[in-house]
């Protein structure tokens, strides 16, 4: 294949790691990425090992080493209804660590209460609070949650190609040549996702019984004001949050709109102390500035 053309990448549960797989992902350009929830007493409540004991002391192990041993290390943590409010202290942690690449993902089909979405936009500010102040100690991280909102808000709204296009142009393959709309439906539900095999073709009625029924598709998002910014589209975050592909949830939508307002004042401020900043936001790769010191670029 053509490496510039094609990033590959692996995302571990971080309780492994040795000299062979720093060789390994090194020698074929592989970015690294772990899954960590935040510190131990966050991370252990949904990450144990086999045995029910937590895994925290094991990734954080990994992290350490990753970093010392890997140009690059993305490090993914997903956060709950129960977890929500050490988000900000999960961004400490791992900054603190020395992570440069922190993704915040939501779990989307966790049981989210009125009070956890009330809760929502304050600590998100927080997390922005962060990236802030990263930026002016000229040590940026790149967080998802603010980072990709800043990206589509210089760029006027996600583009037609950056869009949910599952089923459609775009689709995963597993290694038997199963047909998936999305990679993160690959197996779920007892493989109820699949839409068909390299061998037989696409058999677009198993992509139609996820939808919802009805002409219009998100019927609250059409006046919404800020619908070009949102990933309301997302179509398997949907289903994990609805069960079907084309229903957003009051938490898809509190959680939208809450991102989009912190990243655009943390855009604001930012542009005021520290402007120059954002020219790889608009190329549509924000991590760079990860990696490069804002007084070089």
């Amino acid at each position: 294949f053509d490496p510039a053309r094609v990033e590959l990448a692996i995302v571990t549960n971080g309780t492994l790691f040795s000299d062979a797989i720093v060789r390994f992902v090194s020698d074929h350009g592989i970015r690294f990425g772990i899954s960590c929830d935040g510190p131990a007493h966050v991370h252990d409540r949904f990450r144990k090992t086999r045995d029910g004991s937590g895994s925290a002391w094991l990734v954080d192990r990994t992290i350490r080493l990753a970093l010392a041993s890997l140009d690059t290390v993305l490090v993914n943590a997903v956060y709950r209804p129960e977890t929500l409010p050490s988000l900000p202290e999960t961004v400490d942690y791992l900054s603190e660590l020395g992570v440069r690449h922190i993704y915040l993902n939501a779990d989307y089909s966790a049981a989210w209460s009125s009070d956890d979405l009330a809760a929502i936009p304050d600590c998100y500010r927080q997390v922005a609070d962060r990236y802030v102040r990263y930026y002016l100690a000229g040590e940026p991280r790149f967080i998802s949650l603010i980072d990709s909102k800043i990206t589509v808000i210089l760029r006027e709204g996600y583009a037609p190609a950056e869009r949910c296009r599952m089923g459609k142009g775009e689709m995963a393959f597993t290694p038997d040549g199963s047909i998936y709309p999305c990679e993160r439906l690959v197996g779920a539900d007892n493989h109820r996702h699949c839409i068909g095999h390299v061998d037989t073709g696409i058999s677009l009625d198993r992509f139609a019984c996820h939808l919802a029924p009805g002409p219009i598709k998100n019927r609250p998002c059409l006046t919404c004001k800020i619908r070009d910014y949102c990933m309301h589209w997302c179509g398997c975050s949907n289903y994990f949050a609805t069960g079907y592909y084309n229903r957003v949830n009051e938490f898809i939508c509190k959680s939208e709109k809450a991102a989009i307002q912190v990243a655009f004042e943390a855009f604001q401020e930012l542009e005021q102390k520290a402007p120059y900043q954002f020219f790889d936001h608009i190329s549509g790769r924000p991590q760079w500035n990860a990696v490069t010191s804002p007084q070089h670029i």
